[in-house]
């Protein structure tokens, strides 16, 4: 298990929904955001969403009214929510954590191990 674990990709067909999660693995860990990425086969990859501990979020034009960031903080854990999932959405997603060890009282910014989102009927 890395430093930073992404779960929740998989098959949705056109139109379903996924939800993705992001979180250092780190028990006693503080999460000060999180930002969403994803990357098509031979595409470059692509900032998609973001969200701040505060709750301030952000989304791309490409996922805006889809796709919407969550946070539980109480979990330090992010989620991506997606739904109407097109075939377009097809691609690798990588959660990049920004967080704060409460152990040793570093502060990192970390990638997940990255999910696949495939939309197909």
């Amino acid at each position: 298990q890395g430093p930073i674990v992404e779960s929740g990709g998989g098959l949705a067909q056109p139109g379903g929904s996924l939800t993705l999660s992001c979180g250092p693995s780190a028990s006693n860990a503080h999460l000060y955001g999180v930002d969403w990425y994803r990357q098509g086969h031979g595409d470059t990859r692509e900032k998609i969403a973001g969200i701040t501990r505060d709750g301030s979020t952000w989304s791309a034009d490409s996922v805006k009214g889809r796709f919407t960031a969550s946070m539980d903080t109480g979990r330090n854990t992010a989620h991506l929510q997606m739904n109407s999932l097109k075939p377009e959405d097809t691609a690798v997603y990588l959660c990049y954590a920004d967080y704060k060890r409460l152990d040793n009282n570093y502060r990192y910014q970390l990638w997940g191990q990255g999910t696949q989102v495939t939309v197909s009927s």
